[in-house]
């Protein structure tokens, strides 16, 4: 057991055999013991230190965009192994555990993939499209794409990295917001609960429509985002570059109120946080979190920077927040 989990996380084993192993681990109690004890080893690994300078972070994010979707692997070194390796050890972690955890079914041809608070994963695509699933993000896409498009739908946060193919254009389905690209790179953030949604253009071109918008269909170029209230379609520059870090576990805000900073753990984590007094809801802050570090550590570092008390309900899992 223990070999199999250590080539699962050394990536020597195919995608096949490493669905088929993730299938197992579902029902077989001494592999899936062996997997969580492998990943924990990972997990303390992945505490090495790492850069992560934010004036540098979002040239290391297009740095680890192109590591992604490199076909060639290098050996490594030991000093290197430190560095580099334990990084995608580290995610590898991450995938294992949301997948053994997750709901993923089959209805006909079609397959839907739920993604629980606090996790992450990456899936590949049957043309190869990479995608990233961030916390509570669910998506649905055919186990094989048809021959006129690629067409998936997508509830939560997800980064894409689109094979180019000009006879079968992709399309994204997110709430009322219809995506169709080529070949490219970009990030949805579409909550169904949540008042806007965006869709943000690192690489590429693509073509953004929403339902009931009175703006005709929008071409975004690379560094903006088209944003959707329900009711009006725009465009605006991408004011947080380093937001997408979170395809490495990084949570980033910059200059954010501790109001939109809450919304968002609260989505991430699936918990309740009730600040009691409405002023404190304007508190700014620019921080760093790693997804791991949990609710506690994350409102705990959030704490030093403004001083507040905090107390914890298990029950009706909420957080009171109060001067």
């Amino acid at each position: 057991m223990d070999e199999l989990a250590r080539k699962y996380f050394g990536g020597e084993l195919t995608q096949n055999e490493r669905l088929e192993l993730l299938r197992r681990a579902e029902t077989d109690g001494q592999l899936y013991e062996a997997l969580i004890r492998h990943q924990n080893i990972c997990t303390l690994l992945a505490l090495a230190p790492r850069r992560g300078d934010s004036t540098t972070a979002y040239r290391e994010f297009r740095a680890f965009r192109r590591r992604q979707n490199s076909k060639t692997v290098r050996r490594l070194t030991m000093t290197s192994l430190r560095y580099a390796a334990v990084v995608l050890i580290a995610v590898a972690a991450t995938w294992s555990l949301a997948y053994i955890n997750n709901k993923q079914h089959t209805t006909g041809t079609m397959q839907t993939l739920y993604v629980p608070e606090g996790q992450r994963i990456s899936i590949t695509l049957d043309d190869n499209t990479v995608v990233w699933l961030n916390s509570r993000t669910k998506i649905s896409y055919p186990s094989v794409f048809g021959a006129d498009e690629r067409r998936v739908s997508l509830e939560g946060e997800a980064y894409f990295e689109v094979n180019r193919d000009a006879n079968r254009p992709f399309i994204v389905r997110s709430g009322d917001m219809e995506i169709k690209v080529l070949g490219t790179s970009f990030n949805i953030h579409s909550y169904p609960n949540e008042a806007v949604s965006r869709v943000s253009l690192i690489d590429g071109s693509l073509q953004v429509s929403a339902k009931g918008s009175a703006t005709t269909d929008i071409i975004l170029e690379p560094d903006y985002e088209a944003v959707f209230d329900g009711k009006d379609l725009s465009v605006v520059r991408i004011r947080n570059k380093n937001h997408f870090l979170w395809t490495q576990g990084i949570y980033v805000f910059e200059n954010e109120t501790l109001g939109a900073i809450v919304k968002q753990l609260e989505l991430y984590y699936d918990i309740k946080i009730n600040v009691l007094d409405n002023a404190m809801l304007q508190w700014r802050y620019t921080v760093k979190f790693r997804q791991r570090d949990g609710i506690r550590e994350i409102l705990r570092l959030l704490q030093e920077i403004h001083h507040f008390s905090m107390a914890f309900d298990e029950i009706d899992n909420t957080v009171y927040i109060s001067k």
